[in-house]
């Protein structure tokens, strides 16, 4: 994630906290791009048919964020995390809907197409590894923060541990156990 100037963010992000309207109006404006380019990197690991759209996604993420205002925000990587939190269930729940739709919903039927096939594999795979990161998440919390955190919201290292408040050794330590924990458990999925 690129730098700010020096805790611009954070400083807005804890005056509206402390109930400044204000705050929110210059906060959004400053992190949208970044927001943006988050929710394109989602969009990047979706089906290329997929409905939904990067700035869909970002406005989807806006309303639980503009409801957040009473976190103790950390930093601007904090917001940052949550923001790809909100949006990595966003996806999750669309992909939910998706399938449950596909298995009796109304929808009008269509001629078999190949790439339809592609996606559904890709839908099965996002599932399969959500339900793979909760299962990491309930067995050692810290270590699905860090998948989350590095793979989803794309932070380095360093940002990953000055969110969780630990080292960057133990970010690269937890990274290493969790993504082979995770691989095992999709493989066991299959």
């Amino acid at each position: 994630m690129a730098e700010d100037a020096p805790p611009q963010v954070t400083i807005l992000l804890r005056a509206w906290r402390n109930g400044d309207q204000a705050a929110l109006e210059k906060l959004m404006p400053a992190v949208y791009s970044e927001l943006h380019r988050l929710a394109h990197h989602y969009m990047l690991r979706e089906r290329p048919d997929h409905t939904l759209q990067t700035s869909a996604l970002v406005n989807e993420a806006y309303l639980p964020l503009v409801d957040a205002g009473q976190i103790d925000w950390k930093s601007r990587a904090h917001f940052f995390a949550v923001s790809a939190t909100l949006m990595r269930r966003i996806l999750v729940e669309f992909a939910r809907s998706h399938a449950s739709q596909k298995k009796g919903g109304h929808i009008p039927k269509v001629e078999f197409n190949e790439a339809l096939v592609a996606s559904r594999h890709r839908l099965e795979d996002l599932l399969a590894l959500d339900e793979a990161l909760k299962a990491l998440e309930a067995f050692d919390a810290r270590k699905g923060k860090v998948v989350e955190l590095h793979f989803f919201v794309g932070l380095n290292p360093e940002e990953t541990a000055e969110v969780l408040g630990v080292s960057p050794d133990t970010v690269f330590r937890d990274w290493r156990l969790a993504k082979a924990w995770l691989m095992q458990q999709m493989k066991a999925a299959v």
